[in-house]
């Protein structure tokens, strides 16, 4: 399984290098099918054919292509396109796994990053926020467009992905700590679902997102290693979930370390923004964040434990209300 996952790294890669060969030799096309076919193409003028060197390969499509092209009529490349779409229906019945939530399966089809539009939508109120907040540490201005707009497509898409992965683990939450279902309706509907989760989150599931960011040089030891606290977080938010859930004793400094590595989002956003500007990581800067994040969610908790109370100081209220007109009945 391992050889077949790191021989489809390898092809992916050799299409992104292809591919940006292409491009700099002024090859491309807005639409993604025709880029992929200019790549196809460009694999097929470099496979071996006997003493057939690249030039003679070129000559002899110059030469006949045309006649190629009138050889093939309407209804050849009508039942062509129909078994094309039936191979790619079947392709993605397999990626997908039928029943399962296509969201969730887009992040690790074929080992490729894919991510979903609900991750998307889910990721702006984060994106928003460390935009106000953390760009004036970069020395940049929020209020300038070309400031956000220069880096947005790396940010967007890394938490994006994370915010996809957030939601898999969400739906592993739902599973007991050997990855069963719980429930015999999350087995019979989604029971692949589960499986698939699991895989994915025992295999490295960053994976994918990392090659992304090698690729474009963006990769240090230190995101890398941030993704595996985002790994290890998820792993503690589903013990202490499947603790809850289950009456059993949760324990304090798992609870404490889950708190630690829990913003591990806004720090890898933090390192890509250092490596896209091209700049060396401050650490007193980083420090701050570690410090800013546990007050962030100490603030957050005391917010939503006031809210709590005021919600039951009002229940107790209305209770008091309902008590006095009782007792004014009773006296009646």
């Amino acid at each position: 399984m391992a050889a077949i996952e790191m021989e489809g790294l390898e092809k992916l890669e050799q299409v992104h290098r292809t591919l940006d060969k292409l491009h700099s030799a002024g090859v491309s096309d807005a639409n993604p099918n025709c880029e992929r076919f200019l790549v196809d193409f460009t694999f097929f003028l470099t496979q071996p054919c006997g003493e057939v060197d690249i030039s003679l390969k070129c000559q002899l499509i110059s030469q006949h292509m045309s006649k190629i092209a009138s050889m093939l009529t309407e209804d050849a490349l009508q039942s062509e396109g129909k078994a094309c779409k039936q191979n790619e229906n079947f392709a993605l019945q397999v990626c997908g796994d039928k029943k399962t939530n296509i969201n969730s399966s887009l992040s690790f089809c074929d080992g490729v990053a894919m991510i979903g539009i609900e991750a998307m939508m889910r990721s702006n109120s984060t994106l928003e926020d460390f935009c106000r907040s953390y760009f004036m540490f970069h020395k940049m201005e929020v209020n300038r467009p070309q400031s956000v707009f220069k880096y947005l497509p790396i940010l967007s898409f890394t938490e994006s992905y994370i915010y996809q992965l957030d939601g898999l683990n969400e739906e592993l939450v739902q599973l007991t700590g050997d990855g069963f279902p719980i429930s015999t309706e999350i087995q019979d509907d989604n029971s692949k679902l589960g499986a698939k989760s699991v895989r994915m989150f025992q295999k490295d599931p960053f994976r994918p997102l990392l090659y992304v960011l090698e690729q474009r040089g963006l990769l240090t030891e230190r995101i890398t290693e941030e993704f595996r606290y985002g790994e290890e977080y998820w792993a503690l938010e589903r013990k202490l979930c499947w603790a809850l859930a289950s009456n059993k004793e949760v324990c304090i400094e798992d609870v404490k370390r889950a708190i630690h590595l829990k913003s591990f989002d806004y720090r890898v956003l933090n390192l890509l923004l250092y490596q896209l500007r091209g700049e060396k990581v401050k650490e007193l800067h980083m420090e701050f964040l570690s410090i800013s994040e546990l007050l962030v969610e100490i603030s957050d908790d005391l917010t939503i434990l006031w809210r709590t109370i005021l919600i039951l100081c009002a229940c107790l209220s209305n209770v008091m209300e309902l008590l006095q007109h009782q007792s004014c009945w009773q006296n009646l």
